[in-house]
């Protein structure tokens, strides 16, 4: 029996990583693979990545964050002794703008490098604004770039549209409560 490490590779795949990066033109901080490896390793967009227990800790802490500002604006608008259930709901409502800040600002982040990836050209500058050049990726390139958005960035895009979609549920739910008050 062969060991795992020792079967045939599929047609096309040992061409894909042969790939040389010195054949692509585009400089090396421009190149998507680089963006994605980049983004993924970056503190702020990793929180995408994590397990669904720290992802929503990470934007509890974000909420609880934007408090500072909620907090102050919502008892100038509602008094916390008076309207104590005004006052929350009127901050929960507002420190949500920072969950949503912070998710869209991800969503953005993740959606333009998947974009980039899956494009079968590139646009990139060589020296400046003035000089933008368009490459376009090998069948080889585009087919492995194409799978890392397939099986890495569209998950995380969707937990992102899955968050998103809850905060507007929480925020219609906060509506509505106000309205039977």
């Amino acid at each position: 029996m062969q060991s795992e490490s020792s079967l045939p590779l599929p047609m096309g795949l040992s061409t894909m990583m042969d790939f040389s990066v010195s054949d692509c033109p585009v400089p090396v901080e421009q190149q998507p693979l680089n963006e994605y490896e980049a983004l993924k390793a970056s503190n702020y967009y990793s929180t995408c990545n994590l397990e669904w227990r720290q992802y929503i800790t990470k934007l509890a802490w974000v909420w609880g964050l934007s408090w500072i500002v909620a907090g102050p604006v919502a008892a100038a608008s509602f008094s916390p002794q008076k309207h104590i259930l005004q006052f929350m709901l009127c901050g929960a409502g507002l420190a949500s703008i920072g969950v949503i800040f912070t998710v869209v600002r991800w969503y953005l982040g993740w959606s333009y490098v998947s974009n980039r990836l899956a494009s079968p050209t590139i646009f990139y500058e060589e020296s400046g604004w003035y000089d933008g050049q368009t490459w376009t990726k090998p069948q080889e390139v585009l087919a492995r770039d194409r799978l890392i958005v397939s099986y890495e960035i569209k998950p995380i895009i969707q937990r992102l549209q899955q968050t998103l979609g809850v905060v507007a549920l929480l925020l219609l739910l906060g509506e509505l409560i106000w309205y039977f008050l």
